[in-house]
């Protein structure tokens, strides 16, 4: 038997065929990864209209990113600081206890944040949201575990498939059933749902997430191995014992801190668009935005995420397999600047003309862009997993990659959403200063992206 401190995936080029993936296990994982995207999106649609009726800005709908990013950031600011100890710790206790703590986190934050209307309470609801939920890292624990070398292309092209399944699900939710006493006024009509009018998406959402819990409780098993107590190791003396997870010292090498570098950079750029998108089409023409309502632009956010959905399914793991991980993830990366510059296009054309069938025709290339943009999660994921030292350290390598990105999406909507209003309310480079500034960002992040290896770690020569 190999030793588990030995690479975590071997060279296995001799053996061409394919482990087929374990399909039951597999499954009731990706129901667990898709919750996130569905809590972090579902707000999207609605959260700047929600900002505005709190009466927060004086009626100045030009500071409503200011909050709104706030907001946004809080779920993965609050998440930085536990991710890697939820991560690192089910290193120890296994896997399962930890991602299913994590579901009912989320869906107890959910609740609250439909009940929230003070602008206190939902930040509130949002820390907890992020604080008890660190199930992202050790999802990709798992399926480290569950795959090799020769299915994980597969596998992990699946992540971003998930994730794309949860940002389509969520801002339909969000926009659909937010004011519900408006849009179903036969059945919600009562007084309930006029004073907490976004109460029924998050329902909806932690509904779906305590299912998710039933199914994860009853089938999913655990994959980190029991320790063996002392009479056990003495009766079975020959077997190879299981390695311990190594600190967080030994992390701090060069293939893990590339790997999670390019992670951070992609992930930042990934949640800025996220934030200011939906801000940009809630926003007034006169300031150059779409003047779009919840239920348009979460129709917009839920076709980006079915296309993504559609086209990683299909093509990913055969894109990888054809021009490999690296310049698949350089690719991606180099459709982050040319989304940035289609930005002042639309709010030029919007300002001057309305909404018009030219501005929809550049948001949907921009959202196409962002499609191929998101096929480097995939490859980042996969260099992430393959540079971790052993399998008991699956665990603390993808927290410590989750805690950086974490940090990076906190400060990703604040910041972007906040240079939005401070541009448009100064007119500053015309109220576009913004996008030259995360314009430019972008750029200065390919040449990171190009010190990736050929082949993902365990592979190079």
């Amino acid at each position: 038997m190999a030793s588990e401190e030995a690479p975590l995936l071997s060279n296995n080029k001799q053996n061409p065929k394919r482990t087929p993936l374990p399909t039951v296990q597999l499954g009731i994982l990706l129901l667990l990864r898709l919750c996130e995207p569905m809590m972090s999106h579902s707000i999207y649609p609605y959260i700047n209209q929600l900002i505005s009726e709190l009466d927060i800005t004086g009626g100045d709908k030009r500071k409503v990113g200011y909050y709104a990013g706030l907001i946004e950031s809080l779920f993965f600011a609050t998440q930085a600081t536990t991710v890697f100890k939820w991560s690192s710790a089910s290193d120890h206790v296994g896997r399962k206890p930890i991602l299913l703590f994590g579901l009912i986190g989320g869906a107890m934050s959910m609740l609250l944040f439909g009940l929230s209307r003070t602008f206190w309470l939902l930040v509130l609801s949002r820390c907890l949201c992020g604080l008890l939920n660190g199930n992202v890292g050790v999802i990709r624990s798992v399926l480290g575990e569950l795959t090799d070398t020769t299915n994980r292309a597969e596998g992990f092209a699946l992540l971003p498939v998930v994730w794309a399944v949860g940002e389509t699900i969520g801002p339909l939710i969000g926009g659909s059933l937010s004011r519900p006493h408006e849009r179903f006024p036969d059945t919600f009509s009562g007084r309930f749902w006029r004073q907490y009018p976004y109460f029924l998406p998050c329902l909806a959402i932690a509904s779906i997430i305590l299912v998710v819990f039933v199914v994860a409780v009853f089938f999913l098993k655990e994959t980190v191995p029991r320790r063996r107590s002392a009479q056990e190791a003495a009766d079975n003396i020959v077997s190879q014992p299981v390695s311990e997870p190594v600190p967080l010292r030994k992390l701090l090498v060069y293939p893990i801190l590339l790997s999670i570098s390019n992670y951070i950079a992609l992930a930042f750029f990934e949640i800025n668009l996220l934030a200011l998108i939906p801000l940009f089409m809630a926003m007034p023409t006169s300031i150059g935005g779409m003047e779009s309502p919840p239920a348009r632009i979460g129709y917009a956010l839920g076709s980006y995420g079915t296309f993504v959905c559609i086209y990683q399914t299909l093509f990913f793991a055969k894109i990888v397999r054809r021009f490999g991980e690296r310049r698949v993830f350089i690719t991606s990366m180099s459709m982050i600047p040319l989304v940035f510059l289609l930005f002042p296009v639309m709010s030029m054309v919007s300002k001057n003309h309305g909404p018009t069938w030219i501005v929809w025709v550049l948001l949907a290339t921009m959202l196409l862009l962002m499609s191929i943009m998101d096929m480097g999660f995939g490859c980042i994921s996969i260099y992430i997993t393959t540079a971790a030292p052993s399998k008991r350290s699956l665990g603390a390598t993808n927290g410590l990659s989750q805690t950086a990105v974490s940090v990076s999406r906190a400060v990703g909507p604040a910041m972007a959403t906040s240079l939005f209003s401070l541009s448009v309310e100064r007119n500053l480079l015309g109220g576009y200063l913004v996008y030259a500034i995360l314009f430019s960002l972008s750029c200065l992040a390919l040449p990171l992206a190009m010190r990736l290896p050929h082949q993902v770690w365990e592979e190079k020569d």
